[in-house]
């Protein structure tokens, strides 16, 4: 068998840029509750988690998509190396850098955690999911649980030796949770009988870890019908005695795996709860029916995380196309079409090429942007610490804004990125010597699961812009306005700032035509057109991002040598910003008149007309 081959490739001076040039983490660092971080802490984790995910992880990409997971006797398998690297995984702390310190974390950054979880999804994304979900679930029983059930499952869930799921689908019941049918049936000790199958269970049974401890949503006896009924239960595999070791099996079972497009090694489950009637379950915390709010912090976490999923894999998918790129001979330089004896080019000399890597480059790296913007926002709450006053308030409001474009835009432009980097490629991007081809299969589930891409939209729409009485989009708009303000007559950027205010201007628009919508009771026309508008306010916010790091670059430009690497790093960010305003945001203004045309050909189709076959 070949060895194994890393071709995870991430930009480790864009990360740094972002942290320390672009949004100045160093001014909250090395004091409360980041007394224990400088910059040289953050670099130097960046630099050992970048050695962990091309030494350890990333090998075993290609491995886990090859021979993917695999059911035995009701356990799932992982492939090989999994167990080992679960196991470096977690003691050398990479899965908990941004965990709260009493949770038994590394109480890191959020913008630093964010740059952690990009490098080690991009590495292998199947694989990081294991981790990623057992934090999240440990996070849930830390902020929602008892004392008891704190210190009985969060150690172990947080040292790896057991991991941990958020159950919510059924099978009639996806996006349309409130329709749950796992039951819960009260017993006279305080516990509860938990009845149901749950499908597309991420992680939901693996041999890396001892156990695994289900958070389930279930209805219990009598209890409200919809979301408002429901109820967060503790189910683990196997039931844990109160000294902690491992007890009776508990009537959890996994008839079967999901045969998966993509992260094939990523265990997707059908989970069975109390076929035999013995399956123990606790309720988080003292309180009924707080199911739902209890579990949108773990969705929440999972959507950005979802976000940063996309951009981890666009990212790599885009260096490796790169490197692809410069060093690919085909054809001749344009300028010599016409002369049969001109050397064979590098296709990075050629237009086309040029502008879909600008394309790629500008989208990831803007992306990345939005990324650790939000991620600032969480850290800069965390520093103000328990304080009310009306800048925390701002911070707060700018993430509730953002995480619906994170989580949406980030994996739409995923796809649309791996399906660049496959054209680089040609023909060769569309076999398996190559990455890009996995990169593109892996990244298609980013825009369906955690909450389809539509979903998103229609919580930016229907519920994030009218937050607060609409202060935080204002917020946001007036953010960016400022901008514009400043900048509007840089003599490098004027034109690319010019088409960031009409943009800006679009964006606005928009939002009042959607309120004209809300007040004259006309819902019908806002599932036709809010993937839209996510699409145009993620765009605004990436390119003036974007145009934020170019403005940074041109002065830095000043006093850097030509002869320096970050010479030709700041000219990047400048090309890179120009390029996506002028491309892109001059775009936008055309979606807001899409939007003004109030089209409603969808909804007055008749279903037979669809097709007559």
């Amino acid at each position: 068998m070949a060895q194994p081959i890393n071709r995870y490739k991430a930009d480790l001076r864009d990360f740094r840029f972002l942290l320390f040039e672009h949004f100045k983490i160093q001014d909250i660092l090395a004091k409360p509750p980041y007394a224990d971080w400088g910059e040289d802490e953050c670099s130097m984790v960046l630099d050992e988690v970048y050695r962990f995910a091309t030494e350890v992880t990333g090998p075993l990409n290609p491995v886990g998509d090859a021979v993917g997971c695999r059911l035995e006797n009701g356990r799932v398998i992982t492939p090989e190396g999994f167990k080992e690297a679960w196991e470096q995984l977690w003691e050398a702390g990479w899965a908990s850098v941004g965990a709260p310190v009493e949770m038994g974390g590394q109480g890191a950054p959020s913008s630093l955690q964010a740059l952690v979880s990009e490098m080690l999804s991009g590495s292998n994304t199947a694989f990081n999911m294991y981790p990623g979900l057992s934090l999240g679930a440990a996070e849930v029983i830390h902020q929602f649980g008892t004392e008891r059930q704190k210190k009985l499952y969060v150690p172990k869930m947080m040292d790896g030796t057991f991991g941990g799921t958020m159950c919510l689908t059924e099978p009639h019941a996806g996006s349309d949770v409130g329709a749950s049918t796992t039951t819960a049936i009260k017993r006279e000790d305080g516990t509860y009988l938990i009845k149901g199958t749950k499908i597309f269970i991420s992680g939901g049974d693996h041999d890396m870890a001892e156990n695994i401890i289900h958070l389930v949503l279930a209805r219990i006896e009598g209890a409200a019908p919809g979301t408002k009924g429901l109820s967060l239960f503790i189910v683990p595999r196997i039931r844990v005695n109160e000294d902690g070791s491992l007890g009776e099996y508990n009537d959890v079972a996994v008839p079967s795996i999901e045969d998966k497009m993509g992260i094939k090694a990523s265990a997707t489950c059908v989970v069975q709860f109390g076929d035999d009637d013995a399956c123990i379950g606790e309720l988080v915390g003292e309180v009924e029916h707080r199911g739902m709010s209890q579990m949108f912090l773990l969705m929440n976490f999972a959507r950005i995380g979802v976000g940063i999923q996309g951009l981890s894999v666009a990212g790599s998918a885009y260096l490796n196309a790169l490197d692809y790129a410069k060093e690919r001979k085909q054809g001749s330089a344009i300028e010599d079409f016409k002369n049969p004896e001109a050397p064979r080019a590098e296709i990075i000399r050629h237009p086309n090429i040029r502008r879909d890597l600008l394309d790629m480059k500008a989208r990831v790296e803007g992306i990345r942007a939005l990324v650790i913007k939000l991620s600032t926002h969480q850290d800069r709450i965390e520093a103000l610490g328990s304080s009310n006053d009306e800048l925390k308030t701002y911070h707060e409001g700018q993430v509730n804004l953002l995480t619906p474009l994170v989580k949406a835009y980030a994996s739409d432009q995923a796809f649309r990125v791996c399906e660049t980097a496959i054209q680089t490629f040609g023909g060769h991007g569309y076999l398996k010597d190559h990455p890009v081809e996995q990169y593109a299969r892996d990244s298609k589930i980013f825009s369906i699961y955690e909450g389809t891409n539509a979903i998103q939209s229609m919580d930016l729409v229907g519920r994030k812009l009218g937050q607060a009485g609409g202060n935080n989009v204002r917020a946001f708009l007036g953010d960016i306005q400022k901008f514009i303000d400043a900048n509007k007559e840089h003599p490098a950027l004027k034109d690319s700032v010019a088409s960031l205010a009409r943009a800006h201007g679009a964006v606005g628009q928009s939002v009042m035509q959607f309120l004209g919508w809300f007040q004259g009771g006309k819902m019908g026309f806002i599932p036709l057109n809010s993937e839209r508008f996510l699409e145009m306010m993620s765009e605004l916010a990436v390119g003036w991002l974007l145009l934020e790091q170019a403005a940074i670059a041109i002065e830095k430009l000043e006093t850097v040598p030509e002869s320096h690497p970050d010479h030709a790093f700041y000219l990047g960010k400048k090309y890179a910003a120009i390029y996506f305003a002028l491309n892109v945001l001059s775009l936008v203004p055309s979606k807001a008149r899409i939007i003004a045309t109030a089209d409603n050909s969808p909804n007055e189709i008749p279903d037979e007309a669809f097709a007559t076959v």
